[in-house]
C-alpha cells in the first residue's frame, strides 16, 4: 500500500484515539484479573489485537463490543497455549507474553514477524532465569522465536531496561508471584512508560517499595482484581498531527487528550513549545499553532516514538535541531535514527546520524518516493513531512499505520490534507501497477 499526498493547508479539530499503551497494559492486566473487566474506548489497531489474541491463548476470554473490550480473565494462573503464540509486530506484547508464559506450568513458544524477531530480548530472558524459569531463542541469538517454561518463583534479578518493556513486562507480573520480588535496575531508558506501568499497579492497590526505579522489591501471592476504566487518547499518536500543526503554521485543536496522565509523549507539547510554536491547553482541548520553529537540543531519551515525527520537526525550524539519547530508536521496528536519516535525504533534508540521535538542520524538503520501511511511525512522519514538501510524496509500505493508527489517512484528510491511499498490483510481466 502506498500513501501519496502533495503541500496541502492543513487546519482544524482532531479526537485522538485511545492509547496504545494504556489499552495494550489494560488487557493484560484484565486477563491476568479475577472476574469480568471493562475496557471502554481502547485502541483497537493490529498492535491490541495482537495483544488480545495473545491473552486468548493463555485462557482469556474477550468480547468487543466496539466501544469497549470486555475480559474475563484467568485469575493469575493462565492455560499453556495449544499452540505457538504469534504476536504480529507488537513488541509490547511479546515482552509481556513471555513473563505471562512464565506462570503456566509448561513450556509456550512466542514468535512474531519479521521486525520482531529481529529485536532483542537478553536481559529480560536472564531476568526470567534469576526468578526460578527458563528461556531461550530457537536460534540462539537472544530474539523471537522464544521458548519460556514456568512456574516463575520470585527472588532477585538486576536488569539493564534497555528498553522500558523489560521492566514493565517484571512489574505486571511479580505480584503474582510465589515469593517476593526484588529488581535492581541497572539502567532505564523511556522512564515514562514504566511510570505508566507503575500507575497501573497503584489503581489495582498492588503492594511495592519503589526506590526511583533503581530498585523495586514487589510483595509476592497478590492478585488483579476485576476493573471498568476508560482508555484516554495516545500522545504518541497525537505526536504526528502536533509537529503538523507546528511546521504548517495553522491552528489545531486536539481533543481526548489529558495532561493529567503519565503518558511520557506529552512532552512533545514541550519540545514544540520550546522550538517556537504556541500551546494553549483550554478546557475544550490542546491549541497548537506554528509560529516559525528554530532549532534546539531534545534530550529524547524519555519519547523515543517521537523520534521520526520530531525529525520532520527540525527540517523546518530554522538553525539546528539535535535529536539526542535515544539509542533505543535503533532496536524499534525498525532502526528509526538510521531510517529517517535516510529517507529525509531522500527528500533534500541536511541531516546525520549521531550514534544516539539526529542533527537536522533547515531544509527545503522536495516531494519524491520514500519507503516508511513497514514502521508505522516512520509512515506517518514520512506523510507529514510530505504534507509541507514541494511536489508530490510517495510513501511505501503505508498498510503499517495500521498497528497503531488505523484512522491516520482518514483524519489527515479531514484536515485538508490532499491524501491518496493506493495499493500496488503486479501486472502480467511482474511489474507494479498503482490502484486507487
Amino acid at each position: 500500500m502506498l500513501i501519496k499526498v502533495t503541500k496541502s493547508r492543513t487546519c482544524g479539530t482532531v479526537r485522538i484515539p485511545g492509547s496504545k499503551s494504556h489499552t495494550i497494559r489494560a488487557i493484560f492486566i484484565a486477563s491476568l484479573a479475577e472476574g469480568r473487566s471493562v475496557i471502554s474506548h481502547p485502541l483497537l489497531s493490529k498492535d491490541s489485537y495482537s495483544a488480545v489474541n495473545i491473552c486468548k491463548a493463555f485462557g482469556a476470554c474477550f468480547e468487543n463490543t466496539g466501544e469497549s473490550l470486555i475480559v474475563d480473565g484467568f485469575g493469575g494462573f493462565p492455560a499453556i497455549p495449544e499452540n505457538v503464540a504469534d504476536v504480529g509486530n507488537s513488541g509490547t506484547t511479546l515482552r509481556f507474553a513471555m513473563m505471562t508464559a512464565g506462570l503456566t506450568e509448561g513450556w509456550t513458544v512466542l514468535t512474531g514477524d519479521g521486525q520482531i524477531r529481529r529485536r532483542p530480548l537478553a536481559p529480560l530472558i536472564r531476568s526470567m532465569k534469576d526468578l526460578g524459569g527458563d528461556a531461550f531463542s530457537t536460534r540462539g541469538n537472544d530474539m523471537a522465536p522464544v521458548v519460556v517454561r514456568g512456574r516463575l518463583k520470585g527472588g532477585r534479578t538486576e536488569l539493564d531496561a534497555f528498553t522500558s518493556q523489560y521492566l514493565s513486562s517484571l512489574l505486571i507480573h511479580a505480584p503474582l508471584l510465589e515469593q517476593d520480588t526484588e529488581i535492581i535496575v541497572t539502567r532505564l531508558n523511556e522512564r515514562p512508560y514504566a511510570e505508566m506501568t507503575t500507575w497501573w499497579l497503584d489503581s489495582q492497590g498492588i503492594e511495592y517499595v519503589n526506590e526511583d526505579f533503581k530498585r523495586i522489591k514487589i510483595k509476592g501471592r497478590q492478585g488483579y482484581r476485576a476493573f471498568n476504566t476508560e482508555i484516554p487518547g495516545d500522545f504518541s499518536s497525537a505526536t504526528f498531527f502536533m509537529v503538523l500543526a507546528a511546521v504548517s503554521g495553522e491552528e489545531f485543536v486536539f481533543k481526548n487528550l489529558d495532561m493529567t496522565d503519565p503518558q511520557g509523549d506529552k512532552m512533545v507539547l514541550r519540545y514544540l513549545e520550546e522550538m517556537g510554536a504556541a500551546v494553549t491547553c483550554r478546557e475544550d482541548g490542546i491549541v497548537i499553532r506554528g509560529n516559525g520553529l528554530k532549532g534546539i537540543e531534545i534530550d529524547m531519551n524519555s519519547t523515543p516514538d517521537a523520534l521520526p515525527a520530531m525529525a520532520v520537526a527540525g527540517c523546518f525550524a530554522q538553525g539546528e535541531t539535535r535529536l539526542v539519547n535515544v539509542p533505543q530508536a535503533r532496536v524499534k521496528e525498525t532502526d528509526r535514527i538510521h531510517v529517517m536519516c535516510t529517507e529525509l535525504a531522500k527528500m533534500g533534508a541536511d541531516i546525520e546520524e549521531l550514534p544516539d540521535g539526529l542533527i537536522i538542520r533547515e531544509s527545503r524538503l522536495k516531494g519524491c518516493r520514500v519507503n516508511g520501511h513497514g514502521d508505522h511511525r516512520v509512515v506517518m512522519a514520512l506523510t507529514v513531512a510530505g504534507l509541507n514538501a514541494e511536489g508530490e510524496t510517495t510513501v511505501e509500505t503505508a498498510e503499517a499505520v495500521d498497528v497503531t493508527f488505523p484512522e491516520f489517512p482518514e483524519m489527515i484528510s479531514q484536515c485538508g490534507g490532499d491524501i491518496r491511499l493506493i495499493r500496488e498490483s503486479a501486472d502480467k510481466n511482474g511489474g507494479a501497477v498503482e490502484m486507487e
